[in-house]
């Protein structure tokens, strides 16, 4: 279900701070939503005003309560909604009328199902009308620990306010999320439910102004269109790190068959790269959005210097955590360097004659709760110039008392007053999950060192440690572009020869050929070109030619141009097509350039190309606008790139034209407002040689757009 904007601007203030809170449907019936909200209210220490709305009652749970929202003695901040659904329109409505500041509809039944759809037109419309901000419907809602605020449906704990903020429109990842007790503590959690009229960037916006947000997780189910670009931007001129989960099918699966960019390409990666552009981190599951978000937070209380080193030091008391750190690095590309003479010196000193000094560092058990050995330890491989992170293997069993609980303790403290030492910051990582116990993991946090549960999430924590700082500006260029750019309404496909017409009257090089009409033009043609030529067919309904057998290479005599002509004209007049010849395109590197407009943004996609492009999965996704010098570096960042820069002995391309090429692509599907374009193979030649589209769909809007 789409959000529906109720205004150029939304004022969630008071819905995120209110001063007084009613609860309409309030009840003191155990189990049911509107009491659990009234007993939130209460345990989360919420210190305004509290009304209950009920024609039946006069007081619930200790709180005075009203016939209707009409008879509230002032006009609440925050409304809670949870009655029937069939009442909610005329009560967002009132609210409204009254001059509330936003309402939390917890109440299900509307466009989640064929029989509320109705009932959500009507809510929508009663929020237009008076700009009123409404979270949900069929959502848990909102608790904010630091600001003791609860619109919240499920059981909530008490709990001490943290510095991540958490938007989900998914509840039970966000009930979930609240009862995570590995040192995750919240500022704000948003459970958005159909986001009907606020979206979640409508509060990525809001959160991006927010005192003592330390990051920011998103758990998304749909991309919420170019809107979410304005998000995305107040959180870069914020400095507020973003971390995104989203789920979903690409809606450009089902089209796999028609062109392989949307294989490659679908909407989770164009979303991913527009993320990327902003500075954010993405998360794989719902365990690496928290673990992230949270040392993230934690984080950028020191944030690295311009040029610090990237690489990290870990230091273990086990050899096989130790040797299970190092494969794991090396999976996910952090690098452990080695360690400096000065360094592995000082280290000597500190170490017991059974250690082995070296990256990752295996300190042993021998000097396990030493408190000022594990500092000095820490702080050594810190000030290592090659080293901009220290990450320490730390498990810790629950129910520890007497001589256990106080070496472990000592651990900590050392580990505390190490980081507190070092140049650079320190990450604790748990191996297990489980292992990382809850109020060690918030003394940690509170010291300023992250803790991250689990070895593999904790090394992806330190290699997302320090998020990229995105460009405001660049960020509003792409979603200004993407609102004057439809999303759907993609039409027919042109044949091969309308597209490569169409590239070459832009342009863009295209092979020298025409289409014929029988045996003998064919051969006319062969003459007229000279050289070897490729014949193949041209339909507007096949876009992988090679599959049917559409395509014919390296011709030169008349009786091969003659019998593939027979072949194609056949194949032509199955599939309403036409027979093109071209002549041979020079040898090259192969290229897939294609830009799309049916995902979150126009974007443009790179890859090695050819028949492997799919197979290889090796792909650049650029958000438009984008220059030939931005694609030049996009192409520089494919795991092929040493194909195209001349690696392992070989001929550097004309990367050059290549970037020039995409980039005239780009601009040609824009002024032309054309649904995509996708080139596979472009051909690129050595430097000074050029680029040449060898093959081209393009597929045009349709009707209407």
């Amino acid at each position: 279900m789409s959000a529906v904007r109720v205004g150029a601007a939304v004022d969630l203030r008071r819905l995120m701070h209110p001063g007084s809170i009613a609860v309409v449907g309030a009840t003191d019936r155990s189990g049911s939503y509107a009491a659990q909200v009234l007993l939130n209210i209460e345990t989360i220490g919420f210190e305004g005003d509290v009304w209950g709305v009920n024609p039946s009652r006069d007081e619930v749970l200790g709180h005075p309560c009203v016939p209707s929202i009409a008879d509230l003695p002032v006009a609440a901040d925050a409304i809670v909604v949870a009655i029937p659904a069939a009442g909610v329109p005329e009560v967002i409505d009132q609210a409204g009328a009254r001059g509330c500041g936003g309402a939390v509809v917890i109440s299900a039944g509307f466009g989640e199902i064929a029989e509320g759809v109705a009932l959500n037109d009507e809510l929508v419309a009663a929020a237009a009308r008076y700009g009123l901000p409404v979270c949900g419907p069929n959502c848990n809602g909102i608790a904010a620990p630091a600001t003791r605020t609860a619109l919240w449906g499920d059981a909530l704990a008490a709990q001490e306010a943290g510095t991540v903020a958490l938007v989900s429109q998914s509840g039970n990842v966000a009930v979930n999320a609240l009862a995570s007790r590995r040192g995750l503590r919240f500022h704000t959690v948003i459970a958005s439910g159909n986001q009907v009229v606020l979206h979640a960037a409508d509060y990525l916006e809001f959160l991006a102004t927010e005192d003592g947000i330390g990051a920011v997780a998103m758990y998304l189910e749909d991309d919420g269109g170019p809107r979410f670009c304005d998000g995305l931007v107040a959180c870069a001129e914020a400095n507020v790190p973003v971390v995104v989960l989203k789920v979903g099918q690409s809606r450009a699966g089902a089209r796999a068959a028609a062109a392989h960019s949307a294989a490659l390409a679908g909407d989770q990666r164009v979303f991913r790269s527009l993320v990327k552009e902003a500075g954010g981190v993405w998360a794989e599951d719902v365990h690496e959005l928290l673990e992230l978000s949270k040392t993230i937070a934690v984080g950028r209380r020191r944030p690295a210097s311009a040029g610090a080193p990237r690489g990290a030091a870990i230091m273990t008391c086990s050899g096989g955590d130790s040797a299970q750190g190092a494969d794991e690095a090396e999976r996910i590309g952090l690098d452990l360097p080695e360690l400096a003479p000065a360094t592995k010196a000082r280290l000597d000193e500190l170490l017991p004659s059974a250690a082995t000094v070296a990256n990752p560092l295996d300190y042993t058990a021998m000097i396990w709760g030493k408190r000022e050995a594990l500092a000095e330890i820490v702080r050594t491989l810190g000030e290592d110039p090659s080293i901009g992170r220290v990450i320490v293997f730390y498990d810790e069993p629950a129910g520890l008392t007497g001589a256990g609980e106080e070496s472990w303790r000592l651990v900590r403290e050392g580990i505390i007053a190490g980081a507190a030492r070092s140049p650079v910051p320190t990450l604790i990582s748990s191996t297990l999950p489980e292992l990382l116990d809850d109020t060690s993991a918030w003394d940690f946090a509170r010291a300023g060192v992250a803790a991250a549960a689990g070895l593999r999430t904790g090394l992806r924590c330190a290699v997302e440690g320090s998020p990229a700082i995105a460009d405001p500006a660049r960020m509003k260029e792409i979603g200004a572009l993407a609102r004057t750019v439809s999303r759907g309404g993609a039409g027919r496909w042109l044949a091969e020869h309308e597209a490569k017409a169409m590239l070459s009257a832009n342009g863009i090089p295209v092979p020298a050929g025409r289409v014929v009409d029988g045996e003998d033009d064919a051969v006319a043609a062969c003459d007229e070109l000279g050289g070897r030529i490729a014949m193949k067919l041209s339909s507007p309904l096949v876009q992988h030619k090679s599959e049917l057998g559409g395509v014919a290479l390296g011709l030169h005599s008349p009786d091969e141009v003659r019998a593939a002509y027979r072949r194609l004209a056949a194949l032509a007049e199955a599939h309403s097509g036409a027979v093109l010849v071209e002549r041979m395109a020079s040898p090259g590197t192969e290229l897939m350039i294609a830009v799309r407009t049916d995902a979150i943004v126009p974007a443009l996609v790179l890859a090695l190309g050819g028949i492997w492009t799919e197979l290889l999965d090796d792909v650049a996704i650029v958000p438009l606008p984008a220059d030939a010098d931005r694609v030049q570096a996009a192409l520089r960042s494919l795991r092929g790139a040493p194909l195209l820069l001349g690696g392992r002995g070989g001929e550097p391309v004309d990367l050059a034209a290549a970037a020039a090429l995409a980039a005239d692509l780009a601009a040609l599907l824009l002024e032309q407002s054309l649904a995509e374009i996708e080139c596979n193979p472009v051909l690129v030649g050595a430097p000074g040689e050029g680029a040449t589209a060898v093959d081209a769909t393009i597929r045009l809007r349709g009707e209407g757009e």
